[in-house]
């Protein structure tokens, strides 16, 4: 990110690496006054990958060299430079469970700092030192013995209680990836589940209210995350991709790679 644009904090830029290819693209926010924040996009670059399987690096080197690659495309079509990028996180290693929280209610109505203290309290589970929490997401609320809240703030009660769905990845794969980026000389603002990424820029509330089920699917892998009434209730994916159907027609045709896909 350019240093006018972090002064503007108007331009953000995103990382996916990909089974496949990489890809970089660059967002600029229209933040002008009294104005509905709007997102354009200005630059994405593209460029093919075989340092990763399965949604982990296998090759430093070339995953790095890929990020380079993609970066100069997306800089060059935007004309912004690129330091900072959120990261897109996927893969075999991706796991996530449910947990729940309670706390006692301040001042008799529940605030914005109950929730954050209920949520650190469903948060405070048993992690194993080989994954990291990616995100908490809030599934609902219970105040005292009334179920199904999904916006407590301002209710009247005792007792605030929270139930959460935990993504967590493998340490040793979002550290490559980190590392990887940082060869490239690009800084990680931050990390984020390509699916839950997908899911926000495609799905509407109105499919997430009803049950929604998106397959977001890339060379290597189809990663999967399932809405339950407004809130995500499993994350999910599948070792299959678009190379095992490239892979097959090649086979079933006796043909190469390349005319196959």
């Amino acid at each position: 990110m350019s240093k006018s644009a972090k002064q503007k904090a108007s331009v953000i830029a995103g990382l996916d690496i990909g089974t496949t290819r990489v890809v970089v693209i660059v967002g600029t926010i229209n933040s002008e006054p009294n104005s509905e924040q709007k997102m354009e996009i200005t630059g994405i670059g593209t460029y093919p990958n075989t340092g990763m399987r399965l949604g982990a690096v296998v090759n430093i080197e070339a995953t790095t060299e890929a990020i380079r690659k993609a970066r100069e495309e997306a800089e060059l079509m935007s004309g912004q430079m690129i330091e900072s990028v959120w990261l897109g996180v996927s893969g075999t290693h991706i796991k996530s469970f449910d947990s729940k929280g309670m706390v006692a209610i301040k001042n008799k109505e529940v605030s914005p700092e109950d929730i954050d203290r209920v949520i650190e309290a469903a948060r405070a589970v048993a992690v194993p030192t080989d994954r990291k929490v990616l995100h908490v997401l809030p599934r609902e609320y219970k105040v005292d013995s009334q179920e199904g809240i999904f916006d407590p703030i301002g209710m009247s009660g005792i007792r605030l209680e929270a139930n959460v769905h935990i993504v967590t990845g493998g340490v040793t794969a979002i550290q490559n990836a980190i590392k990887c980026t940082e060869k490239a000389n690009i800084r990680v603002e931050g990390l984020v589940l390509n699916q839950l990424a997908a899911a926000m820029a495609v799905l509407s509330e109105d499919e997430k209210n009803l049950g929604v089920a998106l397959a977001d699917m890339g060379g290597g892998t189809c990663d999967l995350i399932y809405y339950q009434r407004g809130s995500v209730a499993c994350v999910s994916f599948v070792p299959v991709g678009g190379q095992h159907f490239t892979h097959d027609v090649a086979v079933g045709l006796r043909t190469p790679q390349a005319s196959a896909e």
